[in-house]
């Protein structure tokens, strides 16, 4: 079933992926900050840059007249990144300003978003953030200057418990605290992290232990065995063909379906699967982004490495 946005939240989707005047879309060239957070691999990513105008005295008087975004998340990650650039823009902020949006703000601008669809918010105020410290190195400005903890800039880079999104612990430590987060549902909610593979979970030094450790002792929540999928060698072009359609209707379909999109298969020649995305799906400017890292990566993860998406 689709997701419930808001009106807001879809009108300024609608308005994105039409290139409308007035939309973000894109990237700004030779930005004076640019910052990305997310994981392109898993397919949801958002790359940030803006462009100031600089004061010739002072830096940290330079204000913000133009922000851009790409990204290949959906609906909501678009949203998210519209709504950003625009309370940036509406504002003229300095950049030191902007960094006190934070994702409630986002989530606000667009009259509310899915408990589902957070993260996408919390996506955009960590972006925002790398591409104002990228520009305080490039204007000199002490990173002390823009309020930040540099330690936990720092120690962001440490240990990576979620391999699919590329989170450190520090990263989920921080965010663990700062948003209140007391299962491993929220986190996954939240910022993304276990919400693929499922492995950092209850591992040694997963995301269990970093909650046990932060609130103390939880019941540890068993998770069922993963399905052993079968190796390519194993199966017959009949059987390669119909665990293809199996994983494009339990693991694919839904999520696009939930964007107001979807997919057809047109043809599945050897570890070629020729196809073409509908809906609101087809129209997107990240469509080509949404076939690469949401339909061929779950088909290579969940059927066979070296399957090939074709988009028609």
């Amino acid at each position: 079933m689709a997701w419930d946005y808001s009106n807001k939240t879809m009108q300024l989707f609608r308005d994105a992926i039409a290139n409308k005047a007035g939309t973000h879309f894109g990237r700004v060239q030779n930005p004076d900050g640019e910052g990305r957070h997310g994981s392109l691999s898993c397919g949801d990513a958002m790359d940030f840059t803006f462009r100031v105008r600089k004061d010739p005295v002072d830096p940290l008087k330079d204000r913000i007249v133009e922000a851009r975004y790409e990204t290949f998340g959906c609906t909501s990650a678009i949203a998210s990144s519209e709504a950003l650039c625009r309370l940036i823009e509406e504002k003229s902020v300095t950049p030191v300003e902007a960094l006190k949006i934070k994702n409630a703000d986002i989530v606000n601008y667009l009259d509310g978003l899915p408990p589902q669809k957070l993260h996408c918010s919390v996506m955009g105020a960590e972006a925002l953030q790398a591409a104002v410290v990228d520009w305080a190195k490039r204007r000199g400005v002490p990173i002390s200057e823009l309020g930040i903890d540099v330690e936990q800039l720092e120690e962001d880079e440490g240990r990576v418990v979620c391999k699919c999104f590329n989170l450190t612990e520090p990263y989920i430590r921080r965010k663990v605290k700062e948003l209140n987060l007391r299962t491993i549902e929220e986190i996954s909610t939240a910022i993304k992290a276990g919400g693929s593979c499922t492995s950092c979970h209850h591992g040694p030094g997963g995301l269990q232990d970093i909650l046990n450790d932060i609130w103390g002792e939880q019941t540890p929540v068993k998770e069922p065995p993963a399905q052993v999928v079968p190796a390519f060698r194993e199966r017959s072009p009949y059987q390669l063909a119909k665990e293809i359609e199996r994983v494009i209707d339990t693991s694919v379909r839904p999520r696009l379906i939930g964007e107001g999109g979807d997919i057809e298969i047109i043809e599945i020649r050897d570890k070629k699967v020729f196809c073409r995305l509908l809906g609101t799906c087809s129209a997107c400017q990240g469509a080509g982004q949404t076939m690469r890292f949401v339909v061929e990566d779950t088909l290579k993860r969940q059927v066979d490495p070296e399957i090939e998406v074709i988009q028609l």
